[in-house]
């Protein structure tokens, strides 16, 4: 059986400087893969960067994107393999909204920068 989930339907999560738009997810049928949708506001900067147990892909579809003060700048058509275990501070430079597709294996777990549990946030549950 096919799930759709349409783009206005889609959950929707926010973090400081960062939205989320659910798709793929265990509990929206999918139990082996997450995709979600993320913006990153223009001017976003962390100062904080957290982990993930899981190789993660980010796709820039527009905008700007940096992971880390050290990395690469990143612009549309771009891709970002993080391994599991390497920091992910997600920044966007540039004065227009990044947006991006994420996906990596159902069932992270994510965690803080001193190595606290966050779990699996509610956009890949």
């Amino acid at each position: 059986m096919t799930t759709v989930i349409r783009a206005a339907e889609a959950p929707r999560f926010a973090l400081p400087g960062v939205n989320f738009a659910g798709g793929a997810a265990p509990s929206r049928g999918s139990d082996q893969l997450c995709v979600w949708r993320l913006t990153v506001d223009a001017g976003h900067i962390t100062d904080t960067h957290h982990t993930v147990d899981r190789d993660e892909v980010f796709t820039v579809l527009s905008g700007r994107v940096r992971f880390g003060p050290d990395q690469p700048e990143l612009g549309a058509g771009d891709v970002a393999i993080i391994r599991a275990g390497d920091p992910i501070a997600v920044a966007n430079p540039g004065s227009e909204p990044a947006e991006l597709v994420v996906a990596i294996t159902a069932g992270f777990t994510a965690m803080t920068a001193d190595g606290t549990p966050i779990g699996t946030p509610p956009w890949a549950a």
